[in-house]
């Protein structure tokens, strides 16, 4: 199994890159000093971020339990206030569109790599979630974690919330190269290295069982025009709108994965450049594209030997306007007030 999960690895390196090549003493000594330049003015994440567990949203259908893994993105380090988390900001979004209360447990982990996503399913699953959201990979990257290694802790754990039934959404790794203090040529090599992870990602999800949702630079053109919008104020993580970016991306999917699809998305769109590809061609090509969604065909695996997938590009949902002030129940309070 490892030797086969490797080799999906390197084909995802493979036609999503040309490789990088470091050659020369020089060249290493200028990303050396990049690097130390770029931790020195991110600097160690501080603070803890907001507490966010509790039901959100409301209707007449049966209340949605939600897990929430990962990082310190996942767990919304960069934000103030509950509502600011993406977490939250998905929870409301599944509730609109289901029409459902929706519950979220969020055991994400500030500074997490992939292999802290064992004991976090451990977590989750005491929750009996309907539907876990995983979002990891930027500490494996920035901590240079052998891709392989961080696909297979990824994939252990997306076949053991599988296996229980839980449907997953994993949000693959972002492209670290949007990252303000990382200077050329170091940025560009995070973007890459971003990108292999992320296409990779997506091949262990998908053949897992799971889904994903590339989210790459997804908002590179504001986050270069915004910078101190899109950021929070260490510069690394998102701010709340770089949260709600991210968010409005990926509601579409996780209503989709719990069967809340819109009349006109049931049908693949061509126009949309939507189709069923071969899961290492749609890994590459959500790697590429922002907001893509890649999950399971039904056809299973088919000529060749090879698994398809199906390759969306979901309209992103509008969060509501008025954010509420937290969830309408949680683990540390029961409050009367009501979630937006």
């Amino acid at each position: 199994m490892t030797r086969n999960l490797g080799t999906r690895v390197l084909q995802a390196a493979a036609l999503g890159s040309t490789g990088v090549a470091l050659t020369g003493a020089g060249l290493v000594g200028v990303l050396f000093t990049e690097a130390k330049l770029a931790r020195h003015w991110v600097g160690k994440p501080t603070g803890e971020p907001p507490f966010a567990d509790g039901v959100y949203g409301s209707g007449r259908g049966r209340e949605i339990s939600i897990a929430m893994l990962g990082d310190s993105m996942a767990a919304g380090l960069g934000v103030a206030t509950a509502a600011e988390t993406p977490g939250a900001l998905i929870a409301t979004g599944l509730s609109e569109r289901a029409g459902a209360p929706v519950r979220l447990t969020n055991v994400a982990k500030v500074g997490a790599q992939s292999s802290d996503l064992d004991r976090q399913v451990d977590l989750a699953l005491a929750a009996q979630p309907d539907l876990a959201l995983i979002m990891i990979g930027a500490n494996d990257v920035t901590h240079r974690i052998q891709p392989s290694l961080a696909c297979a802790q990824l994939e252990a754990a997306v076949r053991r919330l599988r296996a229980t039934g839980c449907e997953v959404v994993v949000g693959t790794c972002p492209d670290l190269g949007t990252i303000e203090p990382i200077a050329q040529p170091l940025r560009w090599i995070a973007r890459r290295w971003s990108r292999q992870l992320a296409a990779a990602q997506t091949i262990v999800v998908v053949e897992a069982g799971g889904r994903t949702v590339s989210l790459g630079d997804l908002c590179a053109g504001a986050f270069r025009e915004n910078p101190r919008e899109m950021f929070s104020a260490d510069r690394f993580h998102p701010s709340a709108a770089g949260y709600a970016a991210a968010a409005m991306a990926i509601v579409p999917s996780v209503s989709a994965a719990l069967g809340h699809v819109p009349v006109g998305e049931v049908v693949l769109d061509p126009a949309r450049e939507e189709g069923m590809l071969p899961v290492a061609f749609a890994a590459v090509e959500a790697a590429d594209r922002p907001g893509t969604e890649v999950a399971p065909a039904e056809a299973g695996r088919l000529e060749g030997g090879r698994r398809w997938a199906l390759l969306r590009h979901r309209r992103r949902t509008e969060l509501p306007e008025d954010t509420h002030d937290g969830a309408t129940e949680t683990a540390d309070e029961h409050s009367t007030a009501t979630a937006a």
